[in-house]
């Protein structure tokens, strides 16, 4: 299980897309098979749901090293959930 790092910044800025710290700290616990992806930028995404059942892509960077910083959180779009469910 991993540590998550919060400030104002990243919790407002998850909660601009209607996501709280829970949902995005257990989708990153509960990551969809094939995930975490590695992005450019030592970025990863995970696709997952949420507590409360929604779908989530999360993106987060290990800063500092072994903690995890959640730098963008947003429900998944209609396709996406699609593509998900045709994986798992």
């Amino acid at each position: 299980m991993y540590e998550f790092r919060w400030n104002a910044r990243n919790v407002d800025h998850i909660g601009e897309h209607g996501v709280r710290r829970t949902d995005a700290e257990f989708a990153v616990h509960h990551a969809a098979r094939g995930f975490p992806g590695r992005e450019a930028d030592e970025k990863y995404r995970v696709w997952g749901r949420a507590t409360d059942g929604r779908y989530l892509q999360v993106v987060y960077v290990f800063d500092p090293p072994g903690m995890v910083y959640v730098i963008h959180a947003r429900p998944l779009t209609d396709a996406e959930r699609r593509r998900l469910k045709r994986s798992i």
